[in-house]
């Protein structure tokens, strides 16, 4: 692969989500990544489903699930673009060949609970010794540090513990977790883009140092006004379902036959706005932000009944010509068969050594040059199958 990072060899001894997500973005861009996994069973993703795809050439026909293994959607989610090695880290001869790989990474991530990369006799000081230039992202659930430092951390405890599920719901006392895993994927960015600050200060002083974060600070990370809201104005945020805790009208609305969503962001909007259904902006009580915010059950009622005659499409139409932000709610087959999503290059087809062509949500980045040509890295490698590259990795070991 080319890419603006084509000249990094990372090397991934993470599993699960928030480090191969980071290590995902790397390989998007063009980073060589070599992902280690024990060789009884790889990374537990690929053991997370249904759903499952099994391969295309029909092997698993007559054959027990025990036999020929199918490949989980999960694991593909989160690691394309990257070379796989198994490796028995508790055996001679494969720490020695992680010892060879490391000697030659820019950087290393794992996201073991801490003091188990020690015990395994790859801790930092030794790290430090094999490749004083090494930069390595390490991974936790709630730090490494603290009273609490070591706690293993899964997303959705996560989600609850850094109060990201108190803000999300129908009301306060249905807290809900958002519908992806986020505290591990914000991880696994906050993370990525740790590791391009340290590689830029390696730039200047020739030497590698540890990134950390987890998926409490994380999600602590991306509170937003939600975190000032307390820590300035004293004021807890609960969930408060589809509607903005600070912004009025701003959420989900109904209408004839389904829903609508709007922002309304600013005084001038709201004027726009009530234009454009025959609405008064002036209405007591009502005319400023600050005021209709405490009382945006009132603002609902108004919205929705302005919008009980309409129907979503030519309701969209009409909040376009007005100029007031609005969209619909899509499932994910409208999202994935959206010719938007297809223009932004968030689909890729990429040959897997047992499932054929397959189809997988691409990078979120694309690069341009100044003339406005388009530089985005192409040319995607499939997520791997177990050590599908070991032989190759070890020969290049030997070579190099």
């Amino acid at each position: 692969m080319t890419g603006p990072l084509q000249d990094l060899l990372v090397v991934d001894l993470s599993r699960a989500l928030a480090g191969p997500h980071a290590t995902m973005m790397l390989g998007d861009l063009g980073a060589r990544v070599i992902k280690v996994e024990t060789p009884h069973g790889g990374d537990d993703t690929r053991g997370w489903g249904p759903p499952f795809r099994w391969p295309a050439d029909g092997s698993h026909a007559g054959h027990r699930v025990d036999d020929v293994h199918p490949e989980s959607t999960y694991f593909l989610s989160a690691n394309r673009n990257k070379e796989s090695i198994a490796l028995d880290l508790k055996d001679d001869d494969d720490r020695a060949v992680l010892t060879r790989l490391i000697d030659r990474a820019d950087i290393l991530v794992e996201n073991f609970r801490t003091g188990v990369l020690d015990r395994l006799g790859f801790g930092q000081a030794h790290l430090e010794k094999l490749n004083p230039r090494l930069i390595t992202l390490s991974i936790s659930g709630f730090g490494h540090d603290g009273p609490e430092g070591g706690r293993a951390g899964y997303d959705q405890i996560a989600q609850g513990e850094a109060g990201l599920m108190s803000l999300t719901g129908s009301r306060p006392d249905d807290p809900q977790k958002v519908g992806t895993p986020i505290s591990d994927l914000l991880a696994g960015m906050y993370g990525a883009f740790g590791l391009m600050s340290a590689l830029h200060e390696r730039g200047r002083t020739g030497r590698g140092q540890v990134v950390r974060t987890s998926l409490l600070a994380a999600t602590v990370g991306v509170h937003g006004f939600q975190g000032t809201r307390w820590t300035v104005a004293g004021q807890v945020g609960r969930a408060q379902g589809n509607h903005h805790p600070s912004v009025s009208p701003y959420g989900l609305f109904r209408c004839a036959d389904g829903v609508v969503q709007i922002a309304v962001g600013s005084e001038g909007l709201w004027h726009d706005f009530c234009a454009g259904f025959g609405l008064d902006p002036d209405l007591p009580g009502l005319t400023t932000n600050p005021e209709r915010v405490p009382r945006h059950e009132e603002v609902i009622a108004i919205v929705e009944q302005a919008f009980s005659g309409w129907s979503v499409e030519p309701l969209l139409v009409r909040l376009a010509e007005i100029g007031v932000p609005a969209g619909r709610i899509r499932s994910l087959d409208e999202v994935y068969t959206w010719d938007q999503t297809a223009s932004q290059g968030l689909l890729i087809d990429v040959d897997h050594h047992s499932l054929g062509t397959v189809t997988l949500p691409g990078p979120p980045l694309r690069f341009f040059a100044p003339d406005g040509a388009e530089t985005t890295p192409g040319g995607h490698r499939a997520p791997p199958v177990l050590d599908e590259h070991g032989e190759q990795v070890r020969e290049w070991l030997d070579q190099s």
